[in-house]
């Protein structure tokens, strides 16, 4: 692994012991696993286990709700170790950055008491289902409904592309509590996998992530208590659903650059043993050019992601600014894997090297979290808004 291209100095020495500790967590317990998970389709549940006797899970609920209290940058850790070396099955962050934040940050006591020991520890796995088959990043158009019927609540709908959705105990599940189609009309639900007319499609098969497990989700009159509505109120969903945003946009820049800087580390190894011409492969100018600007642009998306992460621990982070964190790095992360699959040739498109992993895998970064079409969308409407410019969006 190379040595960090800049100075971080926002890790303190407890954050570099605990990074070691996730380091070795993952060469014993998930890279020698790995390309069976692959096969599966889904990793083990017993992984679970033994991350969140690591520490890996939900690291930042307080320790009454039976978390460390830990900053967030215990989280961006495992993020990026597991970034690092492909390790794309485990949904940990999933579960831990973008579906549990909504329960310790907006549930109920009730709920966090409930739920956040399970989640820390792997006993309970989490999703969070938003996506529908017409409604992805427009998340104003979803149609799963929940109906009011006495002290409890019906859902009916579908969802889609949800990780954990094979593995998921309960799922954070974004649906209409009434019919109009402003913003006020969504709420946020627990709702677990043991419910009536709860049920999963089959396993999606994917060109990447092969192990992460994703799926259809389907409700039909699943009823649940109203005490399962995330929030003091109908209505909140879409307020809660943009301050996780931020936050959910962050873990997958911080993921992206942690990425490239894998595929960067794998290709210095290949160059120094592949021979072409009678040359090694990096004494080609057009290796070492290409390789300056793959590392010019990692040290850009490094300094980025550190500066954000800075705001985020201080509650300064915006919205449009995570977009475009999140809209820079997935793009860089796909001008990367596809420099360094280029120079390792043929090679590259076979699947036994980890850079084809990682090209196939990078392609799902500009869509998933929102597209780059949406954070382009967000980022303009942010930026006109500061101008006073009343311009149309469509």
């Amino acid at each position: 692994m190379l040595k960090d291209p800049v100075q971080r100095d926002l890790f303190s020495d407890e954050h570099n012991l605990f990074r070691a500790q996730v380091i070795k967590f993952i060469e014993t317990e998930v890279l020698p696993y790995h390309n069976d998970w692959d096969e599966k389709g889904v990793v083990t549940r017993e992984v679970w286990k033994k991350a969140g006797e690591a520490g890996m899970l939900c690291p930042t609920v307080l320790e009454k709700y039976g978390g460390a209290g830990a900053d967030f940058l215990f989280s961006a850790i495992v993020i990026e170790e597991m970034g690092r070396v492909g390790a794309s099955g485990p949904g940990f962050n999933i579960h831990s950055e973008m579906a549990a934040p909504y329960v310790s940050e907006f549930g109920n006591e009730e709920q966090k008491h409930f739920w956040l020991p399970k989640f820390v520890t792997g006993e309970a796995i989490l999703g969070i289902a938003m996506s529908e088959p017409e409604a992805g990043s427009d998340l104003k158009r979803i149609q799963t409904s929940a109906t009011k019927n006495g002290n409890d609540y019906i859902i009916n709908g579908q969802k889609v592309f949800i990780s954990n959705g094979q593995i998921g105990d309960v799922f954070i599940v974004a649906a209409k509590t009434q019919k109009d189609v402003s913003s006020k009309n969504m709420s946020l639900f627990l709702i677990e996998g043991t419910r009536e007319g709860f049920s999963r499609g089959q396993n999606l098969k994917k060109i990447g992530a092969k192990a992460q497990d994703t799926s259809e989700l389907f409700f039909d009159n699943v009823r649940i208590p109203e005490k399962n509505l995330i929030g003091p109120s109908e209505g909140q969903g879409f307020k809660q659903l943009m301050h996780g945003l931020a936050r959910e946009r962050l873990a997958i820049a911080i993921g992206c650059v942690a990425k490239a800087e894998g595929a960067l580390d794998n290709t210095l190894d290949y160059i120094r043993e592949r021979e072409i011409f009678g040359k090694k492969l990096y004494d080609f100018q057009n290796t070492q050019f290409k390789l300056a600007e793959v590392r010019s642009d990692i040290i850009v998306g490094r300094c980025l992601v550190d500066q954000l992460m800075s705001q985020y621990l201080s509650n300064h982070l915006h919205l449009d600014t995570a977009a475009s964190a999140k809209l820079w790095t997935s793009e860089m992360l796909g001008r990367t894997v596809d420099t360094c699959l280029q120079i390792f040739g043929g090679w590259g498109y076979m699947w036994e090297y980890p850079i084809a992993k990682a090209y196939a895998e990078a392609r799902v970064e500009r869509i998933a979290g929102g597209s780059s079409e949406v954070m382009k969308s967000i980022i303009i409407k942010s930026l006109f808004k500061d101008l006073g410019i009343n311009a149309e969006f469509n």
